[in-house]
């Protein structure tokens, strides 16, 4: 199992409707959006997750479930032998 944790970056696994931030259009984020997860929610079951344009302006801010977002790496993970 996958473990998310703050500040994390993340992407959806699926298309998903949402709120532009702050002012409330629908838009829709694509599967594959990344963002940042900004805090946890129910012990890990969900995550609130803030999408940012690359200006650093925010434009949504959503509560995903865990099984629906994606880790993002940026450095090779050792392996791990099994004994």
């Amino acid at each position: 199992m996958t473990t998310i944790h703050l500040h994390d970056m993340v992407a959806l696994m699926e298309d998903t409707q949402a709120q532009r931030f702050p002012m409330g259009d629908a838009i829709l984020l694509r599967r594959g959006q990344v963002g940042t997860v900004v805090e946890e929610l129910g012990q890990g079951e969900a995550f609130e997750i803030e999408f940012v344009q690359t200006d650093g302006q925010a434009y949504a801010m959503l509560a995903v479930q865990a099984e629906k977002l994606i880790p993002l790496y940026y450095e090779p993970i050792e392996w791990v032998a099994a004994s």
